[in-house]
């Protein structure tokens, strides 16, 4: 009977923690929610356009969220993350940085925020079924120049760069430049 206490207990806390440590969010657009962080996987429900999710974790490009009696997986570029977040570079943040708007005469960096990190890396495999689909997409050179043609794309030709000389070649050698006099 104890053996059965206890992992009831887990499960319990586990229900009562997890919405508190949740992100406020806000989807984006209409998007099914996943049983699993894949497009491929079966859909555990829905999630209309400027419903509220709580953010519950990310993993990569997905990020596992509930909404109202459903949770499931959704695209991380399809939810902006609600005011406050979790505060200072977590979830909340990483997640507002990658979907909020942002003043344009600034300059900001988000590298780091496509989705991978070096876990996903390490776990990375060959998947010759996604390769498949992939290809699946491929067009023909003659595919292209139509539809190129059809949305008024024309070929225009450019001539190429010259070749790169050294600078041994391109000075005399007397003569330093203006970054090596610097």
């Amino acid at each position: 009977m104890k053996r059965f206490l206890i992992p009831a207990a887990v499960l319990l806390l586990n229900a009562l923690v997890a919405p508190a440590l949740a992100a406020p969010g806000m989807v984006l657009r209409d998007e099914n929610l996943y049983s699993q962080p894949s497009a491929t996987s079966s859909v555990a429900g829905r999630a209309a356009k400027g419903s509220s999710v709580n953010i519950l974790t990310k993993q990569g490009g997905w990020l596992r969220v509930s909404s109202g009696k459903s949770t499931g997986w959704i695209r991380l570029l399809s939810v902006r993350a609600g005011p406050g977040g979790l505060g200072g570079a977590r979830l909340g943040d990483v997640v507002g940085a990658a979907t909020t708007k942002s003043d344009p005469s600034r300059v900001v960096a988000v590298a780091g925020l496509r989705g991978l990190n070096n876990e996903d890396l390490k776990r990375a495999q060959f998947n010759a079924d996604e390769l498949a689909r992939l290809d699946a997409w491929a067009v023909t050179p003659a595919q292209a120049r139509k539809f190129a043609s059809q949305s008024g794309l024309v070929a225009v030709n450019v001539a190429a760069l010259p070749k790169p000389v050294s600078n041994a070649q391109s000075r005399p050698a007397q003569e330093p430049s203006a970054w090596e006099a610097n």
